[in-house]
């Protein structure tokens, strides 16, 4: 594909980081339009947290790229630094205690903006992976379909070139963009706030095990080798989690606490 959008100079824009800066603009739009609208967050408010975000999603993905192959990073930490791209999952768990104390700090709603950052998270993540099939990063298994990609640029991280592979990166665009347009129109009718955040935790976890079957990079890790990768293992762990969160919330919904409950509690 185009790792390179162009050359100007001596100056390179790379197509991965073109796309994960355009996703993050459009996100950061979004989540302010969205906050101030729905919960009068300030400019400044939106500001601090993009920021905050960008921070944490750059350590927490650079940190879980050690469970991908500890035995190089934990003996040469500079590694981290060196190696381009981030383990989503990492980025994502690590924001979400983030924007709980961000928001709880802030006095924003915070099961309304988690569901506010779920849609945000999208678009991010969707242009992200954009920006992954144009690298050749997260590259998919050989095949024969005619949805296959085949790269031939030697700046390109996908293995082999020249061999037909699942457009894996595509694929899991197409599953986030839907998961966006869909939450974004059942947002009008949730039942509780929090429902669509963990809707996304649940949906995308789901489609990403899923996907999972058709990556052929194999140095993104594994449990159980070509059976159970890290990414597998934690989306079940995600999914179990925000099973269980939902139903605590539903029930909390449909049977809320009386007042002398609630002072009770």
């Amino acid at each position: 594909m185009h790792p390179i959008l162009f050359h100007f100079g001596s100056f390179t824009l790379y197509t991965y980081g073109f796309f994960i800066a355009l996703g993050a603009l459009l996100g950061a739009l979004f989540m302010w339009q969205q906050g101030r609208k729905r919960y009068g967050m300030t400019f400044d408010q939106a500001n601090t947290l993009f920021v905050l975000l960008v921070i944490a999603g750059v350590a927490g993905g650079k940190l879980f790229l050690v469970f991908e192959d500890p035995v190089t990073y934990l003996g040469h930490p500079k590694e981290l630094l060196s190696k381009s791209g981030f383990v989503f999952y990492g980025s994502l768990l690590t924001a979400i205690p983030l924007m709980i104390w961000f928001f709880k700090t802030n006095k924003l709603p915070v099961l309304g903006m988690l569901d506010v950052m779920a849609m945000v998270t999208c678009i991010l993540h969707g242009f992200g992976r954009i920006g992954c099939f144009n690298a050749g990063c997260c590259y998919g298994k050989p095949t024969t379909g005619f949805m296959s990609v085949t790269y031939t640029n030697p700046n390109c991280q996908a293995n082999p070139l020249g061999v037909p592979l699942h457009p894996t990166q595509l694929y899991e665009a197409g599953l986030i963009f839907f998961l966006f347009i869909g939450l974004y129109f059942f947002d009008r009718k949730k039942k509780f706030d929090g429902q669509v955040f963990l809707l996304y935790l649940i949906g995308y976890a789901i489609g990403r095990s899923i996907l999972e079957l058709f990556r052929g990079d194999l140095e993104r890790g594994f449990i159980i080798k070509d059976i159970l990768s890290n990414s597998q293992a934690i989306s079940l762990l995600v999914v179990v989690g925000a099973i269980y969160f939902y139903v605590k919330l539903r029930q909390k919904a449909t049977f809320p606490l009386s007042k002398e409950e609630d002072h009770g509690k």
